[in-house]
């Protein structure tokens, strides 16, 4: 069922501005109404990566009036394998900046409003206020239950997608949808799952195309909302498998358990980057590169272990690191295979999968085990700055 409207018309589309959406116009569920809708409406996109960079520019060309961009980040060169919003040119630019440039290329009649900053709890609400409509491209827990929280509050709808490897979801998320259909993220998750248990896309990986596929859903379903046109995703979380070529919607409904929303929280305490048991591990457990370097330099007896997946180990690694990753110590698995007889130093690529390992291994009776701070991304600029990153 189509909801109403929720941006009203514009006065008018000026010549150039008919010229430029006429094949909007032609096509009867939307025509000149839909795009006065559009031209009048004011998105914001929490993010101008993965997901963002598709959301932005289609949302750009579809005539969307007002664009917001809530980014902090610069434009790495890893990022321009899926963040198409970005060129090589771009690179140690402002995310939000670069965003802004190709918006502007890509129609200049739309109005851009950068917001370089972390978004948290002292800030989501006044950011949040001006927009109509929130699109959540985020790639963490804290920043989506936040999102979310403030949304439900302000009484905001907002779409939201996931990626993962070849995998991803979107679904919309509106409190106070008209007609009982309201409901927020929560009653689809209603905790964070455990830190460490959910890789990110920087440890897991995303198929680049798989960003463009999940991030123009999210902007058809932005365009279904703001015209009152087709059936939104709200009460549906969708979910597409790009290696099997896949699509199949699961039904979300209200859960009446859910404690209602009426306060913005501490978010990184909620979520937990790091579990409690990691965080006592790595607390006087934990070496920097150069001190590992001078362990390796005077010839010290250790295992080194590096806690992270194959395929990263293939990518780059620390000379004379063992692989063992960090599910089979967490299983108990290669416990087995950790000498007992000679210290032992973990890694992982920054330090929070091995601070995991860590703790597992302190409850084994590994109590003078320790990790690397930083892992090694840190070891790579700071001791041998000829590897790789990721």
């Amino acid at each position: 069922m189509a909801l109403p409207p929720l941006v009203e018309p514009a006065a008018e589309l000026t010549k150039a501005e008919v010229e430029r959406y006429s094949r909007h116009l032609i096509i009867p569920d939307v025509g000149m109404a839909g795009q006065k809708r559009l031209k009048n409406a004011k998105v914001l996109v929490v993010g101008a990566g993965g997901l963002g960079s598709p959301a932005l520019l289609y949302l750009a060309a579809a005539g969307v009036g007002t664009l917001g961009i809530v980014e902090f980040d610069v434009v790495d060169e890893s990022n321009l394998q899926r963040q198409v919003i970005h060129g090589q040119s771009d690179v140690g630019r402002s995310k939000g900046e670069s965003a802004r440039d190709s918006i502007r290329e890509i129609n200049p009649f739309v109005e851009v409003r950068l917001h370089e900053t972390r978004l948290d709890s002292s800030n989501v609400l006044d950011i949040f206020r001006d927009y109509d409509l929130i699109l959540d491209g985020t790639d963490n827990f804290a920043t989506r239950y936040l999102v979310n929280d403030a949304a439900v509050l302000l009484g905001k709808p907002y779409v939201w997608g996931s990626i993962f490897r070849f995998e991803g979801q979107a679904s919309v998320f509106w409190e106070d949808a008209p007609n009982g259909k309201g409901l927020n993220y929560r009653d689809l998750y209603p905790e964070p799952p455990p830190p460490g248990m959910v890789p990110s896309c920087a440890e897991g990986g995303v198929l680049g195309v798989l960003c463009a596929s999940i991030g123009s859903i999210m902007v058809n379903e932005a365009i279904k909302l703001i015209t009152g046109i087709g059936e939104p995703l709200l009460g549906r979380l969708m979910v597409y498998d790009a290696l099997e070529m896949s699509y199949k919607t699961i039904k979300v409904r209200k859960d009446p358990d859910t404690a209602p929303i009426t306060e913005l929280i501490d978010y990184d305490a909620f979520c937990g980057v790091v579990s409690d048991d990691a965080q006592l591990a790595a607390a006087g457990h934990t070496i920097t590169p150069l001190e590992l370097k001078e362990m390796i330099d005077a010839g010290k007896d250790f295992a080194l272990i590096d806690v992270r997946e194959q395929n990263e180990y293939e990518i780059v690694s620390i000379p004379g690191a063992t692989l063992i990753p960090k599910d089979r110590i967490l299983s108990g698995e290669a416990l087995a295979e950790i000498p007992q007889d000679k210290p032992v130093v973990l890694h992982c690529k920054s330090g929070v999968r091995s601070a995991e390992a860590l703790a597992a291994l302190h409850k084994a009776g590994f109590r003078d085990a320790v990790h690397v701070g930083g892992g090694v991304l840190a070891w790579a600029k700071q001791i041998d700055p000829s590897l790789p990153v990721y």
